[in-house]
């Protein structure tokens, strides 16, 4: 080890003051600052060296193993929170549209690709029934390929809308990933305005959709805080059609609102025809395990004008605004920046 730098001498104050100390140097060295000499003790240097390298002598926030451990487990729910949370605000996003729906469905292009390999496929192996079933459901997404198109018109809709949010800017936010979620994120890209996506860790490796913004989008070890982000600014929340992830977070939703957990919000089911195939509520209501006004918490809709209209719609009944009014400015105080 070669000499320890010293802090530098300064110039004596008048009246007796000593000069500040230099905030990291000192003149004399500590006697903590020198391992132990090797004269005094041969097997004191090999002694450090594996106290240094030993996990147990490593700061607890550069230890890997620990803070991956279960009991660091509130520590990291913890992080996990705080880190969107404080970007977000910096971005000044105060509300979210919400946005679910299907990985599956990639956009009319990609969908028709997928139909024309199949059936080539097909072709050659006609009497293979794995291939006709991987047909059919090829031309079903194609026929669902139009919530694409929907997704990305309502996505533009929104990130349009993002200056002009009564209390501060409002953003499209999605789970980052492809399909639908894609879509959404990909409507707000491209008109220029940012949106936000919440990826999730899984076993196997993933993506983020191209179109997120790259300063607003997350990647969530806990599915438990990447709900509660979902939520903490959503000002209405778009289901398009979708498989368990989409009718986990719909269903969630569905409760927080019916036993009032959370303030109640525009829920807008997309593609009715789809929806009524997979959910009943009118039989739920039917058989007395939810109330008839249970069924009100929600309602349907097909285009991208009519889910915005219809979100709008929603907050004038409820006796408020979601956005400014046409002739109110910035100036006014309360919409923030684009």
């Amino acid at each position: 080890m070669g000499p320890l730098p010293v802090a530098p001498l300064a110039d004596s104050a008048p009246n007796g003051v000593p000069p500040p100390a230099h905030p990291t140097l000192r003149r004399a060295a500590l006697p903590g600052q020198r391992p132990k000499p090797t004269e005094d003790d041969p097997a004191a240097a090999d002694a450090v060296q594996a106290i240094l390298r030993h996990a147990s002598y490593r700061e607890a926030d550069r230890d890997v193993d620990f803070l991956n451990g279960a009991d660091a487990r509130g520590v990291r729910l913890q992080i996990d929170y705080l880190k969107p949370e404080l970007l977000l605000e910096a971005q000044g996003v105060a509300h979210t549209v919400v946005v679910f729906g299907g990985t599956r469905i990639a956009e009319p292009r990609a969908a028709r690709r997928e139909v024309d390999a199949c059936i080539a496929a097909l072709a050659a192996s006609p009497d293979d029934p794995a291939l006709v079933r991987k047909l059919a459901i090829a031309r079903r997404i194609l026929a669902n390929s139009r919530y694409y198109d929907v997704a990305r018109a309502f996505g533009a809709l929104v990130g349009a809308a993002g200056p002009h949010a009564v209390g501060g800017r409002i953003m499209v936010m999605t789970g980052g990933g492809p399909g639908i979620m894609e879509a959404a994120n990909r409507g707000a890209h491209d008109i220029g305005a940012k949106s936000i996506g919440l990826n999730i860790v899984l076993p196997h490796e993933q993506y983020p959709n191209p179109y997120v913004s790259p300063d607003l989008c997350f990647s969530f070890h806990y599915f438990a805080i990447r709900k509660l982000h979902f939520l903490l600014r959503a000002r209405a929340l778009v289901v398009f059609p979708g498989g368990y992830g989409t009718l986990d977070e719909l269903f969630e939703v569905l409760n927080l609102v019916q036993t009032r957990k959370i303030a109640p919000l525009p829920v807008v089911l997309v593609g009715e025809a789809y929806w009524r195939r997979v959910f009943d509520p009118d039989s739920l209501v039917d058989e007395g395990t939810i109330d008839p006004e249970d069924r009100e918490l929600f309602w349907f809709a097909e285009s991208a004008d009519e889910i915005w209209n219809g979100i709008l719609h929603w907050y004038e009944a409820a006796g408020t605004r979601l956005l400014q009014p046409p002739n109110k400015t910035p100036a006014d105080g309360e919409a923030c920046d684009p």
